[in-house]
């Protein structure tokens, strides 16, 4: 399973300029350009301390936030090589899927934007931006697996640690949002530099990092 922005698609910047929009609304600071490679380091409560979000206003920030990335989905790329690789991924899963926090109707205009959308048996949509783990669990049961058996492909310590709560084995992409150094310290199962070192892991070769 794959965590969709910062994961299968660059939304980073888009995300950036979404935010800038709206945080006027919340008392919130908008983010500079520059400032991204220091809040990459930052865990989700760090981040929204630095950035002035309040807790009760996550779940709404969230909700207008996914609904302006709409408007972004025709300018948005795939992160490096992962469409390249995603047939060699599926071909050693006998379940394909993409757990997110954003929509369902994002991540899907999406897909079939680049002619990928055959490739997934399904879309989960989580509300909650640490919510993952209960999805997990529920992803578990539907399709009768172990859950080691499982495996979740993220960008950020979030993943990791709804991952590691839901007893999934996890794979930290470096080529998201939070940085390598943030990723290690959270502990996922494994880390890869690039799409291909990915396709190599789920097929079998996994070198722990």
């Amino acid at each position: 399973m794959f965590d969709f922005d910062g994961t299968l698609a660059d939304t980073v910047e888009a995300a950036r300029r979404i935010f800038n929009r709206l945080a006027p609304d919340f008392g919130a600071r908008p983010v500079e350009l520059e400032e991204l490679s220091a809040l990459r380091h930052l865990k989700l409560r760090g981040l929204l301390k630095t950035l002035g979000v309040k807790q009760r206003h996550v779940p709404i920030l969230l909700q207008r936030g996914k609904t302006l990335l709409r408007e972004e989905i025709p300018s948005l790329r795939p992160c490096p090589g992962v469409i390249e690789q995603l047939e060699t991924l599926r071909s050693d899963s006998r379940h394909f899927g993409i757990l997110t926090s954003n929509s369902v109707e994002n991540v899907d205009l999406f897909l079939k934007r680049h002619g990928v959308r055959e490739q997934f048996d399904f879309i989960s949509s989580c509300r909650k931006l640490q919510g993952k783990a209960k999805y997990l669990k529920a992803i578990a049961r539907t399709h009768s697996l172990d859950p080691r058996d499982m495996l979740y492909i993220g960008d950020e310590v979030r993943d990791v640690k709804a991952s590691k709560k839901a007893g999934v084995p996890v794979v930290a992409v470096s080529w998201g949002f939070n940085s390598v150094q943030a990723l290690r310290e959270s502990k996922p199962d494994w880390i890869v530099e690039d799409a291909e070192a990915l396709a190599s892991l789920v097929a079998g070769a996994r070198p722990r990092l």
